[in-house]
């Protein structure tokens, strides 16, 4: 007899951990730097890891997030700016190995989904957009092989052991004006390589692209009214608990984060959410 399929689940945190502002706010004082992670993975169910962004991360500092966070906790991981930023997507065989070698499969169970912000100067580019999903690897022994292809800079501070196969997931988040107006063309070919398309709420800076294109549904929140500034209020927190629900209705995980993080609202309003959905 099959195990039955789990249960949806939806996964609400915070983009990044480490802000000197919370500080005495969010987090108590006395408590150290490195007891900061523990502290909010205790409180949240997901957390972005945004340094992966700016540089490659060695083993030994994936090893310690993921020990420093509670069983069935989950991590999103943000893909390197070299890759999105820099090489703009093309000629990144070569960096993609080099970042899946970095550890980041030694999260093991606690590897969610694997964010791809791309800049506000990249529009939309299809033969470009569909030779980079087509690269992205979907199963964690996918990415481990493609890791094996890591350069020599990664040579002594490698590590991709994977323990047990899996899907690997990915979503992306688009900031240049022409995505919305290929929405459709965009929305199609997220589908068809099963990547999710990324709800980011940007206080209408941004496109903001609504549509499920994978098996999962993906929204970084990033202000309400005024980017990474403001807050959401009861109504705003109400409206993405429903469109959390929603998803978990029709049989899809739901991954919120929240990146208002300049005047602390940020782990708030994450708390707050949680705390709707398990009401």
């Amino acid at each position: 007899m099959s195990e039955p399929a789990p249960r949806p689940q939806a996964r609400v945190g915070i983009s990044g951990w480490v802000y000197p502002a919370w500080r005495r706010t969010f987090y108590p004082k006395g408590l150290r730097q490195a007891g900061e992670l523990g502290y909010a993975a205790a409180r949240m169910t997901s957390i972005e890891i945004n340094g992966s962004f700016y540089a490659l991360q060695r083993p030994a500092s994936w090893h310690r997030w993921r020990d420093a966070t509670p069983d069935g906790f989950v991590f999103a991981v943000k893909g390197p700016r070299f890759i999105t930023h820099i090489k703009r997507l093309g000629d990144v065989d070569a960096p993609l190995a080099n970042f899946f070698a970095s550890g980041v499969l030694e999260l093991g169970a606690k590897l969610g989904p694997i964010l791809w912000q791309l800049p506000p100067t990249l529009a939309y580019d299809e033969a470009l957009l569909e030779g980079f999903l087509e690269r992205l690897p979907r199963t964690r022994r996918a990415a481990a092989r493609l890791a094996a292809a890591h350069d020599e800079r990664m040579e002594g501070r490698s590590a991709f052991a994977v323990e047990e196969d899996g899907p690997l997931r990915h979503a992306v988040e688009v900031r240049h004006p022409s995505f919305a107006e290929a929405e459709e063309e965009w929305a199609g070919l997220l589908a068809r390589h099963g990547v999710a398309s990324v709800v980011a709420d940007t206080a209408g800076r941004y496109p903001r692209i609504d549509r499920t294109t994978a098996d999962f549904a993906y929204a970084r929140l990033h202000g309400d009214e005024e980017l990474y500034v403001s807050g959401y209020d009861d109504a705003a927190l109400d409206r993405w608990a429903a469109w959390a629900s929603a998803h978990l209705d029709a049989g899809r995980d739901a991954y919120l984060y929240f990146d208002n993080d300049a005047k602390v609202r940020a782990p708030v309003d994450a708390m707050a959410l949680i705390a709707r959905l398990r009401g």
